[in-house]
């Protein structure tokens, strides 16, 4: 289990070792004194919280150096990309509170690449191999051995040139054959052993369409697409560690030499986000739709952007919890209770307290004049005073939860119990005379008697009681279906967990998945009741319901079906019961 560095909470100290290099080359005059830099996505899946982490960087430093950050998307892989996943990446990015400079596509450079490897080609840095990926592979050596060189490596460079251009033409079956730099196959950088720069893939490219059937690899098309559109700082996670001699050389060569140091892209790595009951592999992420463990990519469990706008975080929440964790030159697993946290402190300042009840048990007061109805003043929220009030119904039947009332109470008990006052929210205090049960012994109605002097604004409007509770007039109200989520994985680290048991059972990722479910992750209660004022309420308008957490209008909710998502609990519960 990794450990959970509490050092990462400290405010913005680890952001400073990539703006301290940005400062200083502005000091230095570097690269003309201006910043570029750019999220470059790959278009094959829904982005995630980590990503989050990324556009933060990418965005933030630009901004705080008068720079522009462009949206790059890394479509060198037709198989696995998509519109869909354009348009949602887009989404996500302007959600987050960020806007691009310019949008480009490694797509774009699809013509310039070619030509770059032709001329490598021609110059004896590149050749066509026609083994298997798996002959390849054993070729490659250890970092501590030496490779063995392809037999195709010394080929002559008409040969190469010839069937490079028929990777292209569509004679050329996809496995057959690759091109490969010529590098090094000695190098203690596995990187630099004559890495597959090109490929066959006869898919229709979403935006290339059939043009192309040989394609750049990633490392190929990376470094040379940030170069081709003056990106200065080029910010990646630390697994790109060991590329960015290869991305420096590549760079080298497409600068065929020239001014090697003046205007060029520099690679920088930081720490990916590592989230605690939380798995974030792209390639898992999918199973988990396509299998329908959970209900599409925006599922409020799942770590996607838009899921968690689907449950109710609000962009300033994820960029305050991205700010605390700062980032490092070191991996860390980080505590999924802090973004609870964060999510906590900034929709206390700007949800609207509601009142809903979840598990409803009717209280009557008995001594309440039958059909009178008051309108009783609810403030929209103590932390903000513009943020006004609305008017909620009071009547003699209400609807209380079914867990504040206990007929035989130990002595601690501030809730409802026979013979103890308590405050009905915005409304009276009353006191409890009774309840009644059914033949099974299940409490079906709650007595008590209001004292009509207790009134805001009333004499005794100030007693003391010590306890306060929500309500919603039974003829006043809607009903709802309210979805409780919670952590989508019951083991802290499920990475790790899933690769142990695919280990011990020599399982599918799927099997392995389907133990570390959370059985608890979603419970639905189809017998809620909401205030009124909620009829109108909208997908993105963060509420409270009061005394029990802060949730969101879900984007399947009609008029006729409204539907609620717990966002977050108000406290929380889960180390607790997890200790």
């Amino acid at each position: 289990m990794a450990e959970i560095k509490s050092e990462e909470t400290s405010e913005k100290k680890s952001l400073n070792f990539i703006e301290q290099i940005v400062e200083n080359d502005l000091k230095e005059g570097k690269n003309g004194g201006k910043v570029q830099t750019r999220f470059p996505p790959e278009p094959n899946g829904y982005l995630h919280i980590g990503h989050a982490k990324a556009i933060c960087l990418d965005f933030g430093i630009a901004a705080a150096h008068g720079g522009v950050c462009n949206l790059r998307f890394d479509d060198t892989n037709p198989t696995k990309e998509d519109v869909e996943y354009v348009e949602a990446i887009k989404e996500d990015i302007k959600w987050l509170g960020f806007q691009w400079g310019n949008e480009y596509y490694a797509s774009d450079y699809f013509q310039q690449l070619w030509d770059f490897a032709i001329r490598l080609i021609k110059e004896g840095k590149a050749y066509v191999d026609e083994q298997t990926s798996e002959e390849i592979a054993a070729q490659k050596g250890t970092p501590t051995q030496p490779g063995v060189e392809s037999p195709y490596r010394n080929r002559p460079v008409e040969e190469s040139m010839d069937l490079f251009l028929k990777m292209n033409s569509g004679e050329i079956e996809e496995g057959k054959m690759v091109l490969r730099a010529k590098i090094d196959m000695a190098n203690p950088n596995m990187h630099f052993r004559d890495p597959i720069i090109y490929r066959v893939v006869k898919t229709p490219h979403h935006r290339t369409g059939d043009h192309w059937k040989a394609y750049p690899m990633y490392d190929f098309a990376h470094g040379q697409s940030d170069y081709f559109e003056g990106v200065t700082h080029s910010l990646c996670t630390l697994e790109f560690v060991v590329h960015r001699p290869l991305y420096d050389l590549f760079v080298d060569w497409v600068k065929e030499g020239k001014d090697l140091d003046d205007n060029r892209p520099h690679q920088y790595e930081f720490n990916k986000l590592n989230l605690s009951y939380t798995l974030m592999s792209k390639r898992n992420l999918l199973t988990l739709v396509k299998e329908g463990l959970v209900d599409g990519w925006d599922d409020p469990r799942m770590p996607t952007i838009c899921a968690f706008r689907r449950r109710g975080y609000s962009p300033e929440s994820i960029r305050k919890f991205i700010d605390k964790i700062g980032y490092t030159t070191y991996d860390a697993l980080n505590d999924f209770a802090l973004l609870e946290s964060a999510v906590r402190e900034d929709l206390n300042a700007r949800a609207t307290r509601v009142s809903a009840v979840l598990n409803p048990v009717k209280l009557i007061l008995t001594n309440y004049p039958e059909g009178k109805v008051e309108e009783m003043e609810a403030i929209n929220n103590p932390e903000d005073p513009n943020a006004g009030s609305h008017t909620i119904e009071f009547s003699r039947e209400l609807w209380m939860e079914r867990e504040d009332f206990m007929e035989d109470a130990p002595k601690k008990y501030f809730r409802m119990t026979p013979g103890q006052e308590v405050r009905l929210k915005s409304a009276y205090i009353v006191k409890c005379t009774g309840c009644k049960k059914d033949e099974n012994g299940n409490i079906i109605e709650v007595y008590a008697e209001y004292d009509p002097n207790t009134k805001s604004g009333m004499p005794e409007a100030n007693r003391k009681v010590k306890g306060t509770l929500h309500w919603v007039s039974c003829n006043h109200c809607l009903k709802a279906e309210v979805r409780l989520y919670d952590r989508l994985w019951k083991v802290e680290n499920p990475r790790d967990e899933m690769a142990a048991i695919r280990e011990a059972k020599n399982c599918s990722p799927l099997e392995a998945m389907k133990e570390m479910i959370n059985p608890d992750s979603l419970k639905v209660l189809n017998e809620c009741y909401v205030e009124k004022f909620l009829a109108d309420a909208k997908p993105l308008d963060y509420l409270q319901f009061q005394r029990i957490g802060y949730f969101n209008v879900d984007k399947d909710s009609t008029a006729e079906h409204l539907i609620f998502n717990r966002t977050v609990s108000l406290k929380d519960t889960w180390s607790k019961i997890n200790k």
